[in-house]
Order: structure tokens, then C-alpha cells, then sequence
């Protein structure tokens, strides 16, 4: 981990170069029959402002969902979690779910961490700004790689996952993501975090295809960011979006179309594309209460409690780490 940046009550931890992994990842992924990219990379500055404005559409409902449940039972989160804890937040984008916590439990610590650099100092900043009393310590992370976070002392650690953003990792990487965060938070700690439903396939459908269509602004911009930071030549409007829910395997998919037969260069190296073939960008896992208490025991949690909204559209489960 590099050094910490100090600015004020603000302290930058730089835990990883993406530039180092970008390319190879490229390059395996359009390797594939099924040719792949990393959601990771869909989170520039651009991608993150328009993941902002997915939350706030119509279809979308995981947002306001979840934002509702951590509303209505912010007093039960300060009894289990309790106050002046160190508060760890995977994928800090937009502050609207954390400050919910924040005000009801007063963490001394807050440790933000997403791979967005911008989109993480400029919600540490406002949050540090808002909150004179909030030590912030950020973290670019990414989650594919292995990660720490800096030695606060003795104290209890807890862990706020919300968006249902573990649905974006397969199962197995899911579960190795969860183990990561059971040994970051230690035997006292406990983990909140939103996970969302296996529902009508219609609904999931509707809330990856908006009318408005941003979601396929958001899909086809990481085309944009990998021209902007490697050397690809590729033309995003040669590209449709399209998202599909596969109900054997429980979850949405997100494809880029190839509108016509054309060609993808990454520095010398030539990928072509059939009219009509995809590069899968993102699956979002779906799960019963039953399914994820399955997952997350293997993680190394124990479940505590959970929280369901009237219509069976989200979840939000607080887990505790099993003694060993």
C-alpha cells in the first residue's frame, strides 16, 4: 500500500495501478469464445456520473429500494453495528446510503474504497466537509486484486456492501470477496449488506433497458475509457446495448451488439467481430435470503439478521464473522 496523502482530515491510499492490469485484461477477454470486459472498467469519471443517474430512474428500483429499508431501520443498524466503530464502505460512489449510517452511528473512522479515483476523493471531500467530526481515510482499491486497508489499532470493524454491487462478482469470486472482508473486519466484525432479489424477469429486464436509455450510455462508455487510456481503436457506435436475464444461472447480463462485421485493435493485436456477436460487460447476480446465507457461510459468516421490503424486490443482511 502506498504512502497515505494527508488533506486535512482526509488521508488518499493509492493501493493499486489499474493502468497495470487494464491491458492484459483486454487482451484476455476479447481471447474468449464468449469475448469479455471487466465491469471494473466501466467506472471512470463518465461511468460513475452516469451509474448516478441509473440510480435515480424509474425502472431502477434497487436504489430507492434499499435506500427506504436503510431509512426505516437506521435505529436497529446502530444496535447491532453500534456507535463509534471504524466503518469500512465497499464501492463508495454516491454518499445518499452512507450518510443514512453515518448520522445514526457516528463511526470515528470512515475507510471509503472504490477503483474510481475521482468519484472517491470527490465523495470523501464532500462527506469530510459535511461532517466536521469524520476522520475519512480512502481507498482506491481493486477488488480483483488483493487488498488491505491501514491498522487503525483495537476497535470494532464493520462493513457496509450496498447496491447489491456483490452481484456483479460470479459466486466463487463473491465468496472470495466476502472472505476478504471477514478477515478485514476480524471476529468482532459484522458486515451490512444489500443484495438483490430473484423477482420477474420483466421487472430485472425493464430496470437494465431504461427508457431513457442511460444504462445503454453507461454499457457502451467503457468502450470510451479503454480508448482513453490504452491504445485501442474501436468505434462505440458500432456497438447496441442489451441486457437479458438467464434464469438458469440467476442472473442479468449485460452485452455490447456488434452492428456489423468489424475489428477491435488493442496495440498490434487484431480481435474481430461477427455481426450479431456480443462481448458480455457485467452479469448482476440475483439471490433468495436462502441462496446468500448459503454463499455467505462458505465466506465465513454467520447470518443475523435480514430485512425485505413489502414487495420481495430487496434485501439487506447484516452478517457477523464465525468465530473460527
Amino acid at each position: 500500500m502506498n504512502q497515505a496523502v494527508k488533506k486535512e482530515r482526509i488521508y488518499y491510499y493509492e493501493q493499486h495501478k489499474v493502468i497495470d492490469t487494464m491491458l492484459d485484461d483486454l487482451h484476455q477477454g476479447l481471447s474468449k469464445p464468449q469475448k469479455a470486459l471487466s465491469p471494473k472498467y466501466f467506472y471512470d469519471q463518465t461511468g460513475s456520473q452516469l451509474f448516478d443517474q441509473i440510480t435515480e430512474l424509474p425502472e431502477y428500483y434497487p436504489t430507492r429500494t434499499e435506500i427506504a429499508i436503510l431509512k426505516q431501520h437506521a435505529s436497529e443498524f446502530v444496535d447491532l453495528l453500534g456507535k463509534d466503530s471504524i466503518l469500512l464502505e465497499l464501492g463508495s460512489g454516491s454518499s445518499l446510503k452512507i450518510r443514512i449510517l453515518l448520522e445514526a452511528l457516528k463511526p470515528k473512522i470512515y475507510v471509503p474504497m472504490d477503483i474510481s479515483k475521482e468519484h472517491l476523493i470527490a465523495s470523501a471531500q464532500q462527506l469530510a466537509e459535511d461532517y466536521p467530526w469524520l476522520e475519512v481515510h480512502a481507498n482506491r482499491v481493486d477488488y480483483s486484486q488483493s487488498w488491505e486497508i491501514p491498522d487503525f489499532g483495537p476497535g470494532r470493524y464493520n462493513a457496509f456492501f450496498p447496491g447489491s454491487s456483490i452481484g456483479n462478482f460470479d459466486p466463487e469470486d463473491a465468496c472470495k470477496l466476502l472472505s476478504q472482508v471477514a478477515k478485514l473486519v476480524g471476529n468482532n466484525g459484522g458486515l451490512l449488506i444489500g443484495v438483490d432479489m430473484k423477482k420477474d424477469s420483466q421487472i430485472l429486464e425493464q430496470a437494465y433497458n431504461d427508457s431513457a436509455g442511460v444504462t445503454a450510455q453507461f454499457n457502451l462508455n467503457v468502450l470510451n475509457h479503454l480508448k482513453q487510456r490504452l491504445n485501442v481503436k474501436v468505434e462505440p457506435e458500432n456497438f447496441q446495448h442489451k441486457a437479458i436475464y438467464n434464469p438458469e444461472l440467476g442472473r442479468i447480463e449485460m452485452h455490447l451488439i456488434s452492428q456489423q462485421d468489424q475489428t477491435i485493435t488493442v496495440d498490434d493485436q487484431s480481435y474481430t467481430l461477427k455481426k450479431g456477436e456480443t462481448i458480455h460487460t457485467e452479469s448482476s447476480y440475483k439471490y433468495s435470503v436462502d441462496d446468500f446465507h448459503q454463499l455467505v457461510a462458505r465466506a465465513g459468516f454467520k447470518p443475523e439478521k435480514v430485512w425485505v421490503d413489502d414487495d420481495q424486490l430487496f434485501s439487506i443482511h447484516y452478517l457477523k464473522v464465525s468465530r473460527s
